[in-house]
């Protein structure tokens, strides 16, 4: 066992469902252990944002019981 921090893995991105049908409107997400992050598919290496899960938690359930708009 060592000592010193482990390597993060790569996180496992997917493509949102909800992205439009055409290349312009592509968002990946990647679930981690903190929460939640999130990029332009169209830019891998670019920037992500990252969001904590309890944030994640309040979004995706304000969603589902349709208190926010489209």
């Amino acid at each position: 066992m060592s000592d010193g921090p482990q390597p993060a893995s790569e996180p496992r991105w997917f493509k949102s469902s909800y992205s439009g049908g055409n290349a312009t409107e592509c968002v990946e997400a990647a679930f981690v252990s903190s929460g939640v992050l999130v990029r332009d598919s169209k830019n891998g290496s670019g920037p992500r944002v990252a969001i904590p899960a309890p944030a994640w938690n309040a979004f995706t359930w304000a969603l589902r019981r349709g208190q926010l708009e489209a």
